[in-house]
């Protein structure tokens, strides 16, 4: 018999509609006719053990049991879902040949695997496991996938780094938090203080955010604009360009901040004879973007329905596994397989189908057109967000679901259009030894832009107009009628909203101080990964250390408070950074599991040290929390059990 264990029900369900029939409906589990069996997980089966299962001492929050580090890890049954547990090992024992069909991401991986291990099968019966990697959850896709089973040893990798993930969490997390509450109630706050090493430097980046914007000054800053005109009567404005003489006069932006300096060149222009000193007109095209990724969707979808990122997720979540309309969600990559280009007929006409509004961009499509898209050498275990092949008509589909199944849609017709073409038209004048530019960008041809309709950018639109510039020559003359002074005022950043917060997880290179760490991670993925982004910004509204005004994402003061009493290494993403770099490094076999655990391990004790050393910084949080989260007593057994029942949120990233 073989056995077929998914990640959750609905997966396993639609494997089992594309086996053989009749089928006989178990409870956690489908048998089909050829008397193979499909079995699942519901999310992960087994969660890492609590600290008192290594030492009955662990239930007492104390700072002598720091850090608390394993000897020998250990697993238990989740309490929620062990009855569906029970009904896997039993299967898993019956079965000759097993089937990971966990979802294709090092989590999917390792959470079947920890199943098959757990359970206590032989090594014979382990290494003859396959690995089923689907995509798609429609029929012809699972049963491709069937048919292109892998030997599950080859994902080994793929499952330490999850394994080395998790247990790096762990520690970090368990320690961190537990001593952080310890020096929180010491010095009057009530609640649990928790601490994660992607979410802490997350908080960490609004709390920076918001202190640049309440620290930042407005300052003056000038531009000069001539207005010029042509012995045939023609005019146009040209800005001036500063010189490198002028730079003691400039911030770091280029921006000329002394009125005179600015004043003295409008002086000095009006009324003069200028020459043309160069002349370029220059064509460029722009081809269309990438099909989604989760985070790049999450970041279109909030700009433009202001959905969070956890709501973009389970809407797709919806649209996969219910509706099966389109690919695998969870995916970091943002290209395609060259053999899903024959799909591309299929593809579009369900989405025509499925799209009243869209139906007249799919019969814009030029189908011979193959974008960069397709590129096998850019695919990882899965690929990019699109359409399937499935059409559903949109009624069926709630706002939401619509709205990001046509983002997906538009996104992946794109790649069937030809690129935005436009001109650039520049005009250099030297005047009186100052040289000022006339520049426009005129549009020549929409292409796939045309598909975006009212989502257009309006600042975009205004870039481009059509053409105005004289048709100059150099060494051209032209007069200066007048000059302006344009006084403008520095603006602060702005606050992050869920788009840009986003943004800046998946580009956290920017925010990274080491330049090593920086040139690494220009080439990896960001702060924390596709699948659990989402979940981490959830969590700290959850934990009431951010707050939403509006669209705006702030702090609160219990997460400024906590950031400003942590040491800096704790709250920006250097460290993390690191850590998923090294993940990633063991997926691609380029690291051990050792390599990445040893230092880890050394340094907790150093770093649980060092927080201790500056406990002091905690008083700031005096009167902050939830008073009913800690029992106060003399001994400071720390957290009561309400809070303890809470304490598997802060296991999290």
């Amino acid at each position: 018999m073989i056995l077929y264990i998914a990640e959750k029900p609905s997966v396993g369900r639609a494997v089992a509609d594309v086996l053989p029939k009749p089928h006989q409906k178990g409870d956690g589990f489908i048998k089909v006719a050829n008397g193979d069996v499909i079995t699942w997980c519901i999310g992960h089966l087994l969660e890492q053990a609590d600290p008192e299962a290594y030492d009955p001492e662990y239930k007492k929050w104390r700072k002598e049991h720091l850090p608390i580090i394993p000897s020998e890890w250990k697993q238990r049954v989740k309490r929620e879902t062990s009855k569906q547990f029970s009904t896997v090992k039993k299967l898993i024992k019956e079965a000759d040949l097993l089937v990971n069909m966990g979802d294709p991401d090092r989590v999917g991986q390792i959470l079947v695997d920890e199943v098959i291990n757990y359970a206590g099968v032989s090594k014979a019966k382990r290494e003859a496991t396959k690995r089923c990697l689907v995509n798609d959850m429609n029929a012809a896709a699972i049963q491709k996938a069937l048919k292109n089973l892998k030997p599950n040893k080859d994902f080994i990798p793929l499952a330490t780094s999850a394994l080395a993930r998790a247990r790096a969490d762990w520690l970090y997390g368990i320690n961190m938090t537990r001593l952080c509450t310890l020096l929180g109630q010491e010095s009057g706050y009530q609640g649990v203080l928790s601490i994660g090493r992607v979410q802490t430097p997350v908080l960490g980046l609004v709390v920076h955010r918001d202190q640049e914007i309440d620290n930042f000054v407005s300052k003056p800053f000038y531009e000069v604009l001539v207005t010029l005109k042509t012995n045939q009567g023609q005019q146009f404005v040209a800005k001036w360009k500063p010189s490198v003489a002028c730079e003691p006069y400039m911030d770091d932006s280029g921006r000329v901040l002394v009125k005179k300096l600015a004043e003295t060149v409008i002086n000095k222009c009006t009324n003069q004879l200028g020459t043309v000193i160069s002349v370029s007109k220059e064509q460029k095209k722009q081809y269309s973007p990438l099909p989604y990724s989760l985070s790049s969707l999450q970041i279109d979808a909030a700009k433009r329905f202001n959905m969070d990122a956890q709501k973009t997720l389970d809407v797709c979540q919806q649209l996969y596994e219910r509706h099966k309309l389109i690919t695998y969600p969870r995916s970091d990559c943002r290209y395609l397989p060259k053999g899903h280009f024959d799909e591309r007929k299929d593809v579009t006409q369900a989405i025509a189908k499925t799209s009243q509004e869209l139906s007249s961009v799919v019969t814009g499509c030029d189908l011979s057109t193959k974008s960069k898209a397709w590129n096998d050498s850019k695919v990882g275990a899965h690929h990019a967000i699109i359409p399937t092949s499935r059409a559903t008509p949109g009624a069926k589909l709630t706002l939401e679901e619509l709205r990001i199944y046509e983002l997906i849609a538009r996104q992946y017709l794109m790649q069937f259009y030809p690129p935005f073409i436009y001109a650039v038209h520049q005009i250099d004048v030297e005047i009186c030894g100052g040289q000022f530019i006339a520049r426009e960008k005129s549009i020549i041809e929409q292409g796939w832009k045309a598909l975006l309709g009212l989502d257009r950018n309006k600042a975009e639109e205004d870039e481009f107009s059509p053409s105005r510039l004289p048709d100059l020559t150099k060494r051209d003359e032209v007069h200066c009628v007048e000059g302006k002074l344009d006084e403008k005022q520095t603006s602060p950043p702005k606050h992050f909203t869920d788009a840009t917060l986003l943004a800046a997880m998946t580009g956290i290179a920017r925010y990274v101080n080491d330049p090593e760490i920086k040139k690494v991670l220009r080439e990896t993925d960001g702060l924390g990964t596709e699948a659990t982004r989402a979940g981490i910004i959830e969590l700290l509204f959850k934990r009431q250390f951010l707050t939403k005004q509006g669209k705006e994402i702030r702090a609160t003061p219990i997460g400024k408070q906590l950031v400003q009493s942590l040491p800096e290494r704790m709250v920006v993403p250097d460290m993390t950074a690191h850590w998923e770099a090294q993940l990633e490094a063991i997926c691609e076999k380029k690291l051990r599991y050792q390599d990445f655990m040893s230092p880890l391990l050394n340094g907790l004790s150093l770093l649980l040290n060092e927080v201790d050393s500056q406990k002091t910084c905690f008083k700031s949080l005096n009167g902050l929390g939830k008073p009913r989260s800690f029992k106060k007593s003399a001994n400071r057994r720390g957290p009561r059990k309400s809070a303890i029942k809470r304490k598997r949120n802060y296991k999290s990233t």
